[in-house]
């Protein structure tokens, strides 16, 4: 008789020790990802992998009630010194850092003592509606669009270029001084890869090692800005990619002497960076997005699912737009998608229908706009998830299309057509996902508990305070 399963993981992870220290991996970081979008970690030795694997790795659940600058609130369920959890790193996502040499990565779940499944568990959340997903016959396949501001790291003195000042990249006590950039090409400017080829370069190499499948990697509109997109996977394996990206970026830009921020707002006044989640329905071999003879050449399953999404967008806000930041970045007429609607290659439409060129097998999908990257991924897919398949059972159906920049509009046209502008504010859209019993069900009562309150926590510390001390005091967390 083989070995059970237990004994299958102990015998994998020592291999797969074994096989790290050859390659002079000494450690490696076991993350997740907080309700306030911050990726948090417990190092291990690599000799150390496999009782992680057997027994887990020791970690208090208050976690789930952290916020984004590291105070801790509560909820009814979480709070407090008291209790323990264990993490378990995920062997099949284990990963070599190209850019951190010595080093290893892999998610983990997270489970309490008995071994039972956590409740607070955001990446268990998302496999538990991709199953749902699965078990109402639907294939689902995500990606994430990653943005990011690079600027120069301090110098010795704190200031860029080692001046001696505040030890602040934005100048002095929030004073809104400028940020200096490493390249001052236009957006989407060649000049802008040229002027940092090295450090382009060497993202890329550093993912593809990685085995993350880049699609493209490009400057942005913004000053300093790039993104890079990721091939279409399974959406949970597709939220560990965005972490991975993430901190594969962190780790490029410092080794160059640079600094990398993915939050929502890195400037006031400025476009922020945005993190679009695209996705694609199919049945089997069959796309849901290639129906020739159905309008708009969507299955009627894809309309209810996309139409469940858009419904529930003003509530998802909460959890794709988290930070008190994501409300200064969600303009009308920035191509944040500010209104709950939908169009046909519209992206100024908060839902945006990507045709595809017919013979295209990546082609045939749906950008969701709004979100940004302080949003926790697994959080993200897992609540998009609950929200498309609450609409497909539901049969609800889309409204019309919406062509051009609705915010050009005037209020009046878009009253009669049903177009409403999303939630502005943290607070407007917490109140949402509070009262959403399509995501209070999804999540459970622990997990949607522990959001709301660190939403709330996030609220209550900047209440009254001006833009660009909210960006200042954001701008590196994320």
């Amino acid at each position: 008789m083989g070995p059970g399963p237990a004994q299958q993981q102990w015998g994998d992870a020592r291999q797969a020790a074994a096989k790290l220290d050859a390659e002079g991996v000494r450690a490696i970081a076991l993350t997740w990802v907080d309700n306030a979008g911050i990726a948090r970690t417990k190092t291990v030795p690599t000799a150390r992998l496999a009782p992680a694997v057997q027994r887990g790795v020791g970690m208090s659940p208050v976690f789930d009630v952290f916020t984004a600058d590291d105070a801790i609130t509560a909820s009814a369920h979480l709070g407090g010194p008291d209790g323990d959890l264990r993490l378990f790193p995920d062997l099949d996502r284990l990963t070599v850092l190209a850019a951190q040499p010595g080093w290893a990565w892999a998610p983990v779940d997270r489970y309490d003592q008995l071994g039972a499944p956590h409740p607070g568990c955001q990446r268990q959340f998302a496999r538990r509606m991709v199953d749902r997903a699965a078990d109402a016959g639907l294939t689902l396949r995500m990606g994430f669009e990653t943005e990011w501001v690079v600027a120069r790291a301090p110098g010795p003195g704190g200031q860029p270029g080692g001046a001696a000042g505040t030890g602040r990249l934005d100048g002095s006590a929030g004073t809104g001084e400028p940020l200096e950039y490493p390249c001052v090409g236009p957006a989407y400017g060649m000049s802008r890869v040229v002027e940092l080829s090295d450090y382009l370069r060497d993202v890329a190499e550093a993912l593809a090692l990685q085995g993350i499948d880049v699609l493209q990697l490009h400057p942005e509109y913004a000053p300093g800005q790039f993104e890079v997109s990721t091939a279409a996977a399974d959406p949970l394996r597709a939220a560990d990619d965005l972490v991975l990206v993430r901190e594969t970026v962190r780790a490029v830009s410092l080794r160059h002497g640079l600094r990398a921020s993915f939050a929502p707002t890195v400037a006031a006044g400025q476009v922020g960076n945005g993190c679009h989640l695209h996705l694609s329905l199919s049945r089997g071999e069959r796309s849901l997005h290639r129906a020739p003879d159905e309008k708009w050449g969507l299955d009627p399953d894809a309309v209810g699912f996309l139409a469940g999404v858009l419904e529930t967008l003003p509530a998802l806000l909460a959890v794709g737009c988290p930070s008190p930041a994501s409300y200064l970045r969600l303009a009308p007429s920035a191509w944040a998608g500010a209104y709950q609607c939908w169009g046909v290659e519209n992206r100024e439409a908060a839902l945006r229908l990507v045709t595809g060129a017919p013979g295209d097998p990546d082609g045939g999908h749906a950008e969701i706009k709004p979100f940004d990257a302080a949003a926790n991924p697994y959080l993200a897919v897992g609540a998009v998830l609950a929200a498309g398949l609450h609409g497909m059972s539901a049969g609800t159906a889309l409204p019309p299309p919406v062509a051009g920049d609705p915010g050009a509009l005037g209020v009046r046209e878009r009253a009669r057509r049903g177009i409403v502008r999303l939630p502005s504010s943290l607070t407007e859209s917490t109140d949402l996902l509070a009262r959403s019993t399509v995501l209070a069900e999804a999540m459970g009562e622990v997990l949607h508990g522990a959001v709301i309150a660190v939403r709330r926590a996030e609220e209550a510390h900047f209440e009254g305070v001006e833009p660009e001390e909210i960006a200042a005091a954001t701008r590196w967390r994320y």
